[in-house]
């Protein structure tokens, strides 16, 4: 190596280092912030959440897990299989102490001490490049876990920052769309326990399926180097707008302020066999302080969405699952009454605008990235402020706005497509397995041929 060459490879180092510096001094920030806002508030912290998450009952079984799969794709096969094992020896010695002390039965110690570990190990064992991805692995792997105990303490933040809530608007603002809320309740109580059933576990578990395909994107990270785009920038970056929104739409739900779930709070008892009367004179009503307002936007829509467009580059089975998860994600969103249709248009709105900012368009591609992202965020702005002040203007005249927010909402995803997904693809070329310029739709509309970073 040239002495120049020298340099520049240390001047490069140096910033990468310093951006690292700063990430990590913004994550532990925020955790000592909203652990002192929790403890003010009088509920579990994020800082709290986790230690239980290593010594005592974990919050969820799920996504310490997912977070020790990311973090596994910068490892080797043999790595990969000892961590899993320790893992999973961990998760049975925790649950059986726990039941046997009369506890719950739930697993998720094991995953996180495994990930604890693997970063002790990449620091002592490895080096070069070998550390780098190994440490960017384990990196996404702790911020998928920080950022679900981040968003479980400012759910409880929405719900004692804004006591009133805005569900008779966004109920108004539904007549534009027929209610599908209500329909979609009485499909799914008709359906029985089995597609209640089913339609839950998806609901719960769609951080499974984004691992699912995160592992598919990022499976060749350690021969083949990082693709450019992939699903867990987007989860990362969707919960950082998302939630944001919560404080200026909030809403708890159909079923908790027009039915049973209200606990006392509740409008009336309609959701999902009547609909309320129709009032053109909506006002925010006070709801408990424990209930998130976590309703517009859709969040669970945003995140299918985002797992069904980065499916689309890869396997028919992976593929058709993404379509699957994304048709009973909006099942259960709606049919559970847990959100508006409002909501979903927003959910969808967001990802999309967020999707944008962080791809490349690719050859052939139409619109820019800027008009594209100036389209979504006035679309979504304009979904909320209709919400919120022309309500009793949707109910007088649902036909016009209801084709004006879905030919919109058309209008953005054609955009979308035609942006990043134009039919003029011709052979992949770009690095990366599902990468920008690989491209989702490259892969579907390319036929068989695979991507140069893409598995056999």
């Amino acid at each position: 190596m040239f002495i120049g060459e020298e340099r520049r490879t240390q001047s490069t180092a140096a910033p990468t280092r310093s951006w690292v510096t700063l990430a990590v001094a913004a994550v532990v920030v925020t955790l000592v912030a909203l652990q002192l806002a929790a403890h003010r508030g009088g509920f579990q912290g994020p800082l709290h959440s986790l230690l239980s998450d290593y010594l005592a009952t974990p919050k969820s079984a799920t996504v310490p897990w997912v977070g020790l799969g990311i973090a596994l794709v910068g490892c080797t096969n043999r790595a990969r299989l000892w961590a899993l094992s320790v893992a999973a020896g961990l998760d049975v010695v925790f649950a059986a102490e726990r039941v046997t002390r009369g506890g719950v039965l739930t697993f998720g110690n094991g995953p996180l001490i495994v990930l604890t570990g693997l970063c002790l190990v990449a620091w002592r064992r490895l080096a070069g490049a070998e550390r780098t991805t190994a440490f960017r692995a384990i990196a996404l792997g702790f911020l998928v876990i920080i950022a679900t105990k981040v968003g479980d303490t400012w759910l409880r933040i929405t719900a004692t920052a804004r006591p009133m809530i805005l569900d008779e608007y966004a109920l108004l603002a539904d007549h534009a769309l027929a209610q599908p809320s209500w329909l979609l309740g009485r499909l799914v109580a008709a359906g029985g326990p089995v597609l209640h059933a089913v339609l839950h576990w998806v609901y719960i578990e769609l951080p499974a399926a984004a691992l699912v395909v995160a592992l598919y994107q990022l499976r060749n990270v350690t021969t083949e180097g990082w693709p450019r785009h992939y699903l867990v920038r987007t989860f990362l970056l969707l919960g950082l707008i998302g939630p944001v929104i919560y404080l200026l739409f909030p809403v708890v739900g159909p079923d908790f302020a027009f039915g049973t779930a209200g606990r006392g709070f509740q409008v009336g008892d309609y959701w999902p066999h009547a609909l309320p009367p129709v009032d053109l004179t909506p006002r925010a009503v006070i709801f408990d302080d424990t209930t998130a307002r976590n309703c517009m936007p859709s969040m669970h829509t945003a995140w299918a969405l985002a797992v069904f467009i980065h499916s689309r580059g890869a396997r028919p089975w992976l593929r058709i699952a993404g379509t699957v998860w994304l048709i009973c994600t909006v099942a259960a969103t709606l049919g559970f009454g847990y959100h508006y249709g409002v909501d979903l248009l927003a959910g969808a709105t967001l990802c999309l605008t967020a999707e944008t900012v962080l791809r490349e368009p690719v050859r052939g591609g139409t619109w820019s990235r800027v008009g594209l992202v100036a389209f979504g965020a006035t679309f979504l702005a304009s979904i909320l402020v209709c919400s919120r002040y022309l309500a009793p203007e949707i109910v007088r005249h649902p036909w016009a706005f209801g084709l004006l927010l879905i030919g919109t909402m058309a209008a953005l995803g054609a955009a979308f497509y035609a942006t990043f997904f134009p039919r003029s693809i011709g052979a992949v070329v770009a690095h990366g397995t599902l990468s920008v310029r690989s491209s989702l739709a490259a892969a579907a509309l390319a036929g068989p041929a695979t991507a140069p970073n893409e598995a056999p």
